[in-house]
């Protein structure tokens, strides 16, 4: 009630010129302070609604008071103002128990007595007085109105049963004459003369509906026998009351208004009068009268009517009573008013908001402000998608709403005024109310996707339960969703029917077979479809189309319809088509259809086709223009007869007939599109028949439970609206309604969980903060301290982005770009970057690391400097000194004020709690906020390669390092990024800078902090310090004591954590590259002395490469020799880790501890290979001590088990190849470059002798024994040789028989060197053979004379016994010179062993070729067996083929050790053996297979009968050649291979060298590059000084050549 008479004081101020200006956003036009308050009352009234009590009762009456003591209002406003201050008193809004009633009471008084007008002339104050008089008389009728209507709660609804037996008025069916005949007739007698100049028009439409009403209720009083109501204020009375309010509406509507007659007068005082009590009537009914059908009935049909009527008037009064009527409607009635609605909605307060009626701007306002009205209540959003948008027969009056109001917020071409402001309160309000109940917890609802399996018949499915919210939510959710994909089926069809329906069947909205009844249903209930292609379908030929036409006109109601009527109804589906035959069809089945359903009149169907034909006919001639002779009511009666099955139809019902379609046209032709149509008669009636089978209009008391769907409709358009007016205002009250807006689509979108739309609110306000491309310091200061726009789109981003970071996407790009602008700027805060909970300091704070500032120093801009001189001398002196800087001055106070203004604001957004509180957001934002702050990065360093661009890179470097080291339980969502930006950085970086460096120490500080957190990402943390070994050099160098320092720390803190080899072999890595780095080597030492020392962190895993990194320390030549010698311990100490895991070999399985064996055997070689290195070091000392280290690693394993052939191993690539390399320095490097180089070879051959001894008893067992020792003794025969400047080494050559001496002692002792066995035999003889080239006298001090005689004497006593062979007893054959010891002595032992082992080899031999021929025969045998028997032959033969290879290893075993010219027929003999072992295999195999066909197999028998001795010579010689050829091959792959490693080792060494030898170059480049600057720098001072010289000699010489001619010119005139 205060909301309409709010809005009637508007309406009237309205009128009058002054306060019916535009009010657009200019100083000169701003809003007139009592209409201001109006609007702010407006506000907020609806948000008081259930708590009146609590507000003060000053706060809604002080805008009326207001308006009545202004000097400035006129007689009319200021009454208008008081009828209302007296309906708020007489209507009970005040009451006792009030908040401050007595204060209000107190000032109503006031007002009253203060009543001004403004200032008229005496005429006007006459007019005045009678418009005072003429205000009581209406009081009275309003008085009247309140006493009868106030009652209507009281009553009971059984009232109005007796009632319809004696009410004096009678309901009218649909479609008849809408105006009582007893008005009609006084209207046309005269007795009411609207233009009567002697009373006014008010006076003489009361008397005339005065005496028609007393003559109505007479001739109804008769009617019922006399019998009248005599109960006061009943329905009866009401009833009466309310159609005569009607009547006079319906009065107004007919009366045609001359060009001449005063609109205002006459198109506002009835209407007004009347549309003022109906006001007044449904605010005291209220709900009540939806319980008394007559009451409502005249609502729905004669009231609404009217309003349709009356809201298109160009009257503001009218039109905000009208809108007034129907905000009090809804408000009460909207269950029983669904259609009626959606029409007034849609064809008058759209139609007017949207100047679609082309009225005035102040109709538009009108309009709009009951639509904003509208959207201040919480359901209304909800009732309008759930009744209207979500119903598949009715328009989207939401969306039309929505798309109204965010287009009108849009200026367009000129400044902002008040509809555009109006506009954006209607949106805002929505979003409001939407977020108001977001706070009160209604639960989020679970949108569930819906998708239609099949199709069903959905037009008449109903809710089964309305009651129950869910369930119709639901049903509703549903029918939208349908009426989406239904509408977009109907944009088909538009362009192309046939592919509209084909649309529709895949979205199983109409059966994959068409029936009738679906595209019946089809086009009749689906709006927007076009008509004219509805008409030409339902006129076609077509069988399918005729069975739809029938369907579809089945669909009708025509019961107690008029054929007019019926026809109206009908005809505005569709358009009627243009050919005859079409027409014929369509009305034939109209006209049937009708028969059906009202056969009172018609005697047939084709009574019923002949009188719509002729309405046709008769429409045509009355309403077109190009008709000049327009047909009469008789013609129209003679063209009609007969036509009823022979008879004529009643002259009246044609009379009738024809007077309808005069008064109101049959529009064929349809408005087309999405426009708000005008509501025609033929409209309204198809309305009303409508209305009846209509869906109930249910209430959503729990509107939250759409928010969801109309917040997804609202958000987009909102958002825009408010940037736009955001964009276009200034004031400041208008920009806190901006953002709060903006507030409130942030909470809603975070509630629903919409990102996009929370993204779309952040990009709109960065847009405002002037913080995406701000200016310099100079100018932000000022103009963001004087923008408050700016200043508020600020703290609502950063209240946003802490509030709601969960949700933001995108959105975070924008956020970053803004704080970034603002670290350039210098006004951000010092970032914590760290987590709060992790109370350890950063290590470069700590150590006194390198650091970046978070944030740059703040920047205050300084004053603009002033140059002022007078006078010629100080104009050359500035001139002369121009480029000499001034002072910087200090900024004012004012700029001091303003920039700590600013950094206040900045404090207050909390920008640092976005990133502390980082932990807190969901996997997904913080991924995209970490994106956002790399690609910020990225785009800047792309951009340009400035200082300042820089720092802004290292900025968002540590924003990024301080997010992730806030979600360690996170990392693996933000690593990947992180670890590709720092890559980036590293490859890019080409010289030092703060940004490779913050990326560096960045990346070591992540490692620091999360290894003791992530243990199972401690290889992927410490794999991604590779990016520092990739490092351009001279960033390396740089920055290479820092880096090492930071790992000693990572390493000490960690080193428990790190147990995986890749994880080691980094950190080894990055130790490695120190140990030539003069500042970092130490500290790199230090850190590989932590983990090695007493094997503290040894690990399997990492042992190899702990050795490997001492080892380049040992090398290293950076430093003092002592901590090469520290680096040597280290290599050597770490041998008690060996020991100490070979000991868990006796604890594990068999499996695990072979595995483990294997692996410990591989790490002692790669510990005796590095230091073998070492031992070839140029510095004496290191090299001494290699040696000496060396020896105590092959000395110190004899509690670690390996295997056999790592003895040997060692022997080939350690300890001999040492000796080589020692003996190739000797002779090839003088003594200067290696010092006391014969000591380290004294040194190497005791460690040669020690280790040969200790290994002893393993290295005899190796099968290559002999060979290992032959290269013993060459190394020890090469020694003997070795001379130093041409003499040979007095020592070396007493050493080394001494060593020699002591090893064939030992060997002799363990009986090993002795001729007991062949191995013996063939030891011995080499042994001697190179022992007499060492020291020939060797032989007699290990064995005397007599011993030799006595191994003599058995070795012949052996060679004359007789051998076994298989199972028989062989006589060994004689020798061809038998031995005679007495006779024949033997000239030397050398000789006899010669003959006694070429004896050894012919037994060997004899002993083959029995064995070969034997198997030979068995293989023949074996052909003809089968079965069992010849798998115990093949098994046989097999037995003794590896007999046969026994014995020719033997024989190559001894001819090996023969002289070389009986060394090679040996070798030839023994390879044709070889070969006829693999003849025999191949032999054995063929005879095993079973897969041979028959011919195969007879010729394998028929070879097999054949003597093994017959085979072709030929054959087996080309077997021996190519047998030749690969052990040949074999000897020069081997050769090759060994070539190949010595080759890498020392490619190695050379790279080693070259890195040093570049780093020195680098180095030294960066020094020369620095010195080519400081030149060029001088030079450029050096010109810049000469050509000031020259510019002042110029000056100077122009100054005396002037004043020369000045002296001169004085001189001349005073002479003259």
């Amino acid at each position: 009630m205060v909301n309409s008479e709010i809005g009637a004081v508007l309406a009237v101020m309205r009128r009058n010129v002054r306060w019916g200006v535009r009010y657009i956003e200019e100083d000169d036009h701003i809003e007139h302070s009592l209409i201001q308050s109006f609007k702010e009352l407006r506000k907020q009234i609806f948000s008081w609604q259930n708590r009146w009590d609590a507000i003060s009762s000053v706060l809604y009456l002080q805008p009326f008071l207001d308006v009545i003591q202004s000097d400035e209002t006129g007689a009319p406003i200021t009454g208008v103002a008081l009828s209302s201050v007296y309906k708020i008193l007489t209507l009970d809004i005040l009451d006792t128990d009030y908040v401050n009633v007595d204060d209000a009471l107190h000032l109503i008084v006031d007002a009253v007595t203060s009543c001004r007008f403004e200032v008229t002339d005496p005429a006007s104050e006459e007019v005045v007085l009678m418009k005072i008089l003429q205000r009581i008389a209406r009081h009275t009728m309003h008085e009247l109105i309140r006493c009868i209507f106030s009652h209507l709660r009281d009553i009971d609804t059984g009232e109005s049963a007796p009632a319809q037996g004696g009410s004096l008025y009678t309901e009218k069916e649909v479609g008849a004459s809408d105006v009582n005949h007893t008005h009609k007739n006084k209207l046309d007698n005269g007795s009411v003369s609207l233009e009567n100049k002697g009373q006014s028009p008010m006076v003489g439409v009361a008397s005339n509906v005065s005496l028609g009403a007393t003559q109505v209720g007479e001739v109804e009083a008769s009617q019922i026998g006399g019998h009248v109501l005599t109960e006061p204020y009943g329905i009866s009375c009401m009833v009466e009351i309310f159609h005569f309010l009607c009547s006079l509406l319906n009065v107004m509507e007919r009366a045609e208004i001359g060009p001449r007659s005063n609109p205002i007068a006459y198109d506002e005082d009835v209407p007004l009068f009347a549309l003022g009590l109906i006001n007044s009537a449904i605010e005291l009914g209220g709900a009540c009268i939806g319980e008394h059908p007559k009451l409502l009935a005249l609502i729905k049909d004669e009231l609404f009517h009217n309003l349709m009527q009356f809201g298109l008037s160009m009257s503001p009064l009218i039109l905000s009573t009208v809108c007034s009527i129907g905000f009090n409607l809804y408000h009460h009635l909207r269950s029983k008013l669904k259609l009626q609605l959606e029409a007034f909605f849609s064809c008058v307060l759209l139609r007017i908001a949207q100047s679609k009626h082309g009225g005035s701007s102040q109709l538009q306002e009108v309009a709009m402000e009951t639509l904003v009205d509208l959207c201040r209540q919480q359901e209304f959003m909800a009732e309008m998608y759930a009744n209207f948008d979500c119903d598949i027969s009715c328009t989207n009056v939401f969306e039309d709403i929505v798309n109204l109001l965010s287009k009108s917020a849009f200026p367009v071409n000129g400044p902002l005024s008040a509809i555009h402001v109006l506009a954006l309160d209607g949106l805002i309000a929505m979003i409001q109310g939407m977020a108001e109940q977001v706070e009160n917890d209604f639960p989020a609802p679970e949108v569930a996707p819906l998708d239609l399996e099949e199709y069903e018949p959905f037009w008449s499915v109903k809710c089964e339960n309305r009651d129950d919210p869910n369930q119709w939510v639901a049903f509703q959710r549903e029918r939208k969703h349908i009426k989406r994909k239904l509408m977009v089926g109907v944009d088909h069809f538009n362009r192309d029917p046939k592919k509209g329906f084909e649309f529709l069947q895949r979205m199983h909205l109409l059966p994959d077979k068409l029936d009738m009844k679906s595209v019946a249903y089809f086009f009749r209930y689906t709006t927007g479809l076009d008509k004219n292609l509805v008409g030409d379908f339902l006129g076609n030929h077509d069988e399918f189309c005729i069975q739809v036409l029938h369907e579809f006109v089945g669909l009708f109601n025509f019961q107690e319809m008029n054929l007019d009527t019926a026809l109206r109804v009908f005809l505005e589906t569709f358009r009627l088509p243009g050919e005859s035959q079409k027409i014929q069809r369509v009305l034939e089945a109209f006209a049937e259809r009708y028969y059906e359903q009202s056969p009172h009149i018609l005697a047939d169907k084709d009574a019923a086709l002949l009188l719509s034909y002729s309405l046709i006919l008769l429409n045509t001639d009355q309403h077109n223009a190009q008709v000049k002779k327009k047909m009469t009511e008789e013609d129209f009666i003679r063209n009609n007869r007969r036509i009823n099955g022979g008879n004529d139809l009643p002259r009246e019902y044609l009379s009738e007939l024809y007077h309808s379609i005069c008064q109101s046209e049959i529009r064929l032709t349809p408005e087309q599109g999405s426009g708000f149509p005008i509501i025609t008669r033929s409209h309204w009636i198809g309305l009303m028949h409508e209305s009846k089978p209509a869906a109930p209009f249910v209430s959503c008391d729990s509107g939250a439970r759409f928010d969801y769907d109309t917040f997804a409709i609202i958000s987009g358009p909102t958002i825009a609206a408010i940037s736009v007016v955001l964009d276009h205002v200034e004031r400041e009250d208008v920009l806190k309604t901006c953002i709060e807006g903006f507030l409130s689509i942030a909470k809603i979108s975070a509630y629903y969980h919409l990102e996009q739309v929370l993204d779309d609110v952040v990009v709109s306000l960065c847009k405002f903060t002037t913080l995406l491309h701000p200016p310099s310091v100079e100018e932000f200061v000022p103009a963001f301290g004087d923008d408050t726009k700016a200043r508020m789109a600020t703290v609502a981003v950063f209240k946003i982005a802490n509030k709601y970071g969960d949700l933001i996407r995108s959105g975070w790009k924008n956020i970053v770009d803004c704080i970034l602008s603002l670290h350039r700027l210098g006004f951000l805060p010092r970032l914590a970057g760290d987590s709060a909970d992790d109370p350890k300091p950063s290590s470069d704070l700590d150590r006194g690391g390198p650091t970046t500032s978070s944030a740059p120093p703040s920047r205050i801009p300084p004053t603009a400097p002033s140059r002022k001189s007078s006078g010629l001398i100080g104009r050359f002196s500035q001139f002369l000194y121009l480029d000499t800087e001034d002072p910087v001055p200090q900024p004012s106070e004012e700029q001091l004020a303003a920039h700590q203004n600013i950094l206040q604001i900045i404090q207050s957004c909390h920008i640092d709690s976005i990133f502390t509180e980082s932990k807190f957001l969901q996997a997904e934002s913080l991924v995209h906020l970490s994106r956002a702050i790399v690609l910020a990065a990225g785009r800047d360093r792309k951009r340009t390669n400035s200082a300042e661009e820089e720092e802004i890179a290292v900025f968002c470097l540590e924003l990024l390092i301080g997010i992730t080291l806030n979600n360690r339980d996170r990392f693996t969502l933000l690593w990947q990024g992180v670890y590709d930006h720092i890559a980036n950085v590293v490859h890019s970086t080409l010289m030092p800078c703060s940004l490779a460096e913050k990326a560096v120490f960045g990346l070591l500080r992540i490692c620091q902090r999360l290894l003791p957190y992530k243990e199972t990402l401690t290889d992927e943390l410490l794999k991604s310090l590779q990016l520092i070994l990739k490092l351009d050099a001279r960033v390396a160098d740089a920055y290479c004591e820092h880096i090492t320092q930071e790992v000693m720390h990572l390493v000490k803190g960690n080193a428990m954590q790190i147990r995986s080899h890749v994880g080691w072999r980094t950190i080894t890595s990055l130790l490695s590259i120190t140990a030539r780095h003069p500042e970092a080597s130490e500290l790199g030492f230090e850190t590989l002395s932590f983990v090695m020392a007493e094997g503290a962190y040894l690990l399997p895993a990492n042992y190899v490469l702990c050795v490997n990194a001492a080892r380049q320390f040992a090398e290293s030549r950076v430093g003092h020799v002592e901590r090469s010698v520290k680096s040597l311990d280290l290599m050597a100490g770490s041998v008690v880790c060996l020991v100490k895991w070979s000991l868990k070999t006796k604890e594990a399985s068999m499996e695990e501890a072979t595995k483990l064996s294997e692996d410990l055997g591989e790490m002692w070689m790669r510990l005796v290979l590095g230091l073998r290195k070492v031992c070839l070091d140029p510095r004496e000392e290191v090299r001494n001590h290699a040696i000496l280290s060396l020896q105590r690693c092959l000395t110190g394993v004899n509690e670690v088990i390996l295997p056999n052939e790592s003895w040997v191993q060692c022997f080939d690539l350690v300890i001999l190849k040492l000796l080589d390399d020692l003996l190739e320095i000797a002779r090839e490097n003088s003594p200067k470059d290696y010092g006391n180089i014969e000591g380290s070879l004294a040194l190497s051959m005791k460690l040669l002798s020690k280790a040969f001894l200790q290994f002893l008893q393993n290295l005899s067992k190796s099968p290559s024994f002999s060979k290992l020792w032959v290269g013993v003794l060459n190394c020890m025969e090469r020694f003997m040789k070795l001379k130093f400047r041409g003499k040979r080494s007095e020592k070396i050559h007493e050493l080394v028989p001494e060593l020699l001496k002591n090893t064939l002692l030992v060997m002799k002792t363990n009986g090993i060197l002795a001729p007991g066995d062949d191995s013996g035999d063939s030891l011995w003889q080499l042994t001697w053979l190179h022992v007499k080239n060492i020291a020939p006298s060797l032989q007699g001090q290990v064995f005397s004379d007599k011993e030799l005689e006595e191994l003599a004497k058995t070795q012949l006593k052996t060679a004359g016994s007789p051998i076994l062979e298989g199972n028989e007893l062989v006589p060994s054959d004689p020798p061809s010179e038998p031995f005679d010891l007495t006779n024949r002595p033997l000239r030397s032992a050398s000789d006899f062993y010669r003959r006694a082992m070429s004896e050894v080899f012919e037994r060997y031999e004899r002993q083959y070729c029995e064995l070969s021929a034997n198997l030979s025969k068995k293989c023949t045998s074996a052909t003809l067996l089968d079965g069992e028997q010849k798998k115990q032959k093949i098994s046989e033969i097999k037995a003794g083929l590896d007999e046969a290879e026994s014995l020719i290893r033997k024989m190559d075993l001894e001819a090996r050790s023969l002289q070389p010219n009986v060394k090679a027929v040996l070798l030839a003999k023994l390879r044709e053996y070889k070969s006829d072992v693999n003849n025999l295999k191949a032999e054995v195999k063929r005879i095993t297979s079973t897969s041979l066909n028959q011919a195969a197999r007879d010729d394998l028998l028929e070879s097999g009968m054949a003597d093994t001795l017959t085979v072709s010579a030929d054959q087996r010689s080309r077997l021996m050649m190519s047998t030749e050829r690969l052990n040949k091959s074999t000897d020069r792959v081997r050769e090759s291979r060994r070539t190949m490693l010595e080759t890498e080792e020392l490619g190695v060494s050379i790279l080693q060298d070259l890195h040093q030898q570049r780093q020195s170059l680098l180095h030294a480049n960066t020094t020369l590059h620095g010195v080519d600057d400081n030149i060029s720098r001088s030079k450029k001072i050096l010109t810049n000084i000469s050509r000031r010289m020259s510019k002042n000699k110029w000056i100077i010489g122009s100054i005396i050549a002037v004043l020369v001619i000045a002296i001169a010119l004085i001189l001349y005139f005073k002479l003259k």
